[in-house]
């Protein structure tokens, strides 16, 4: 894991951190005072206030230093005395069923919050990824299965898959469930559609760190581009070399460039050593002497220029399309895909805990935070996709039945519902105790993740 920009990555990473707990928190908030219960302070982040204002209903509003994470602090007996007159509106006198839906009402606000970003994604619409594959890899399961190239993915299973990123999505639903095998329904060129199986026996989701679809054999047929230069990153060796926009490539280290790849394939294979490319700008030729930065991939170290090529338009035009959904298609769309999310994290969390699911899969902060810039680099509809994701996470996340999160709360209040009477405080503490103890090793596991993809890239 390398981050191409720490200002922007950092930035990025607070401001989803900001907008997922704003959004948790208020829902336990807004829902505590519909049921009459008084909010002492809802704090945006841990430790001392740096800043604060109280309203009118007595809640102080804060902004604390730690900025990962925040809470609400409601009127509760159990906290601090409370004088007679406000009893009523303490958290722990309230009805079983409110407070329930007080907590609960955090988790939920961020799988809503999914809800309406995934809607409002597909009601902006976007271009997307006809599923051609590529040639796949001898002895895969595709080249296996009968594929040869060509082919486009119509559906995997028994879902639609308009555009590549669905696949990815359907195929790994798919092995989440472990099955034997994997249906696709495909198209040739002749637009027969057939339907071939992928064998999954020497694959399952524990086992899938990086691309899954590769790993069946299965990828996209590379695009088409030209050798001229489309995108400069500002903060790229290209760009420091002098590269513009409109410049075509035509040499790289003495050798003519007859394909954007020819130059990919040196820029890769030479990190950290100087390269005379030569470009046509302007019907003028210019020398341009560019030394590409060094980025650890896979175990290894490649060059990289941070330089993008200009798409063949003729090839766009066969290989893409524009989607947009209406209001009630984007909306289905946004409740169907966020429950599968949730349904899917959930099987992933359960396969960790049983051992089906190697426990790599699971990332810490510094891993959130670099998807946070990466995505944030991407666009902005790569950033709303990201929050998305993450803000079904912590609504997932929080929903489990761990004393400290919110459905260890859950637990305790139907509990009482049951047998009529609060769980005992010495049952509460050891419940705070275990939950503390198995956050404290996800953590920890989490962390030694990130350490591990920083060390390999």
């Amino acid at each position: 894991m390398a981050f191409a920009s720490l200002p922007s990555t950092l930035l990025a990473f607070l401001f989803a951190i900001a907008v997922l707990v704003v959004i948790h928190e208020f829902g336990h908030y807004w829902v505590a005072r519909r049921c009459g219960v008084r909010v002492l302070r809802f704090s945006l982040g841990f430790g001392k206030p740096i800043w604060s204002r109280t309203d009118r209903h007595g809640t102080e509003w804060s902004l604390a230093p730690i900025p990962l994470g925040g809470y609400v602090s409601m009127l509760d007996e159990r906290e601090a005395p409370v004088p007679e007159r406000f009893r009523h509106e303490a958290f722990n006198t309230r009805p079983v069923s409110q407070r329930i839906a007080i907590v609960l009402a955090g988790p939920m606000a961020n799988l809503l919050l999914a809800v309406l970003l995934y809607m409002g994604l597909a009601m902006v619409g976007g271009t997307l990824r006809i599923p051609y594959l590529a040639e796949p890899a001898q002895g895969s399961p595709a080249a296996l299965a009968g594929l040869r190239g060509g082919e486009r993915v119509v559906a995997v299973g028994s879902r639609e898959t308009p555009g590549w990123t669905d696949v990815r999505w359907q195929l790994m639903r798919q092995l989440a469930d472990e099955p034997e095998v994997i249906a696709l329904a495909v198209e040739s060129s002749s637009t027969e559609r057939r339907s071939v199986t992928l064998s999954t026996q020497a694959l399952r989701v524990g086992e899938i760190t990086g691309d899954l679809p590769r790993a069946l054999g299965l990828a996209l047929e590379p695009p088409a581009v030209q050798t001229v230069i489309e995108h400069v990153a500002p903060d790229g060796a290209g760009a420091r070399a002098g590269f513009h926009p409109g410049d075509r490539v035509m040499a790289v280290a003495g050798t003519a460039v007859t394909g954007w790849e020819v130059f990919a394939s040196t820029v890769r294979a030479n990190p950290g050593r100087d390269l005379m490319v030569t470009v046509e700008r302007d019907d003028a030729r210019l020398d341009l002497r560019v030394t590409p930065s060094a980025d650890p991939r896979g175990g290894e170290t490649v060059g990289r220029v941070g330089l993008g090529p200009r798409p063949d338009d003729a090839w766009t035009a066969v290989n893409t399309t524009a989607h947009r959904s209406g209001f009630t298609d984007a909306l289905a769309d946004a409740i169907a895909r966020t429950w599968d999310t949730s349904v899917f994290s959930l099987q992933m969390l359960g396969g960790m805990l049983t051992g089906a699911v190697s426990p790599a899969n699971l990332s810490g902060p510094v891993a959130i935070a670099d998807f946070a810039g990466q995505s944030a680099r991407m666009g902005w509809v790569s950033f709303v996709g990201f929050l998305a994701l993450m803000s079904i996470s912590l609504g997932v996340l929080n929903l489990l039945p761990v004393p400290v999160l919110d459905g260890g709360h859950i637990m305790y209040h139907l509990a009482e519902a049951v047998t009529g009477r609060p769980v005992p405080v010495r049952v509460m503490e050891i419940g705070q105790r275990i939950g503390m103890a198995a956050l404290a090793a996800m953590m920890l596991v989490a962390f030694y993740n990130d350490i591990q993809r920083l060390l390999t890239g």
